[in-house]
């Protein structure tokens, strides 16, 4: 069903987005009054408000889980990637530089002598073409990126799909095709605070399991280092359900990048379908099951969220959220030795992935 939620409809389109014109909005709602607010610009997710009821709480009451802002002045200015899809390439590719079959190519860099998200004007910062589909409850963004792009190889046509569910379930579908051999990565850069974005709780209250023997340490810079480490016993450790805080901060590789920005190489298992991570409120209200076809997932601590616009006018404080980017590891481009599956994709093939957000509601 699609309807408008007319306050955070009308305060993005007051003003116009990065070319010249206002934002298109887009919401659907399913059977148990669960609402998710999606927008042409980064084919983004803008809002997730679940129905939350019971001890504490109002009937109806609904809570508000990814972080976001209200205006599109705050979503322009703001720099952490909030609930938009990024690519071409998720994450970093080391000095911008990678080869295909024998050919170098020089991508833009735009963080720490990296490329970060695609690059300065990544997909984030495009204007989609959308489209909705009433029966399935769904809207599906296309975007293309011409041959060239921040330097990429080809041209790569893109869709993005968000549906939702009856039981609560928000499924990201990612398909491409290209005129030319390219990497594609594409993943959602959603923050949630499964206790309420806007509650001024930390996320790291928040209990987290990862279905991952292997972890990927980084540079200074957040540049994979070269070797996959165990988690096993260690603080990176997330195979027994913890919360996030217990061994935060621990190490020289949380230190160094101010909490966990690290990729967890999954479970192969998880390509069957088995459960990839589970994210847990601290009230027990709320918990998130991660299904993905992804090899890897991204946990992100917010570790740089100080100043970032929310949408009370305020701002949110380091680690207000976590964000769980399911993709390739970072910078497999430049890795051939690693057991990975290659994120290049050939002409005449098609590039297909989807994670599946699954929320679970408690009304004890």
């Amino acid at each position: 069903m699609m309807i408008e939620q007319s306050s955070l409809f009308d305060s993005m389109t007051a003003e116009v987005a990065f070319d010249g014109r206002p934002a298109q909005l887009f919401e659907l709602q399913n059977n148990n009054g669960m609402t998710i607010m999606l927008m042409d610009i980064g084919a983004a997710w803008l809002s997730c408000k679940l129905p939350v009821s019971g001890v504490g709480s109002h009937i109806g009451e609904l809570r508000e889980v990814l972080l976001g802002q209200a205006t599109m002045a705050d979503f322009k200015q703001q720099q952490s990637y909030m609930g938009v899809t990024v690519g071409r390439v998720a994450n970093r590719i080391a000095k911008g530089q990678f080869s295909i079959a024998g050919v170098a190519y020089q991508v833009d860099i735009n963080q720490a002598g990296n490329t970060l998200h695609g690059g300065t004007v990544g997909f984030d910062k495009r204007r989609w073409t959308a489209t909705d589909n009433r029966v399935e409850n769904s809207i599906e963004f296309e975007l293309v990126s011409p041959d060239g792009d921040q330097g990429f190889p080809g041209e790569l046509t893109v869709r993005v799909k968000y549906q939702l569910t009856d039981d609560n379930a928000v499924v990201i579908s990612y398909s491409g095709n290209t005129t030319q051999a390219t990497p594609i990565n594409l993943t959602n850069h959603a923050y949630f605070n499964l206790l309420g974005a806007d509650s001024g709780q930390l996320a790291l209250t928040h209990s987290l399991s990862i279905n991952s023997d292997v972890f990927v340490p980084t540079d200074e810079v957040g540049i994979p280092t070269g070797e996959w480490l165990s988690v096993q016993g260690g603080n990176f450790d997330f195979t027994i359900e913890k919360r996030i805080e217990q061994d935060f901060m621990l190490d020289m590789q949380q230190q160094a990048a101010k909490g966990y920005d690290h990729a967890f190489v999954l479970d192969k298992r998880c390509l069957a379908g088995a459960l990839a991570a589970r994210l847990t409120s601290p009230d027990n209200r709320v918990s998130l099951d991660v299904f993905t076809s992804k090899p890897a997932m991204q946990l992100y601590s917010g570790n740089w969220l100080a100043g970032t616009a929310d949408r009370m006018g305020g701002e949110y404080q380091d680690y207000a959220g976590i964000a769980l980017e399911t993709q390739f590891v970072p910078d497999a481009l430049n890795h051939p030795d690693w057991e990975h599956p290659s994120s290049i994709l050939q002409p005449g093939t098609i590039y297909q992935q989807q994670t599946r957000y699954q929320f679970n509601l408690s009304f004890d």
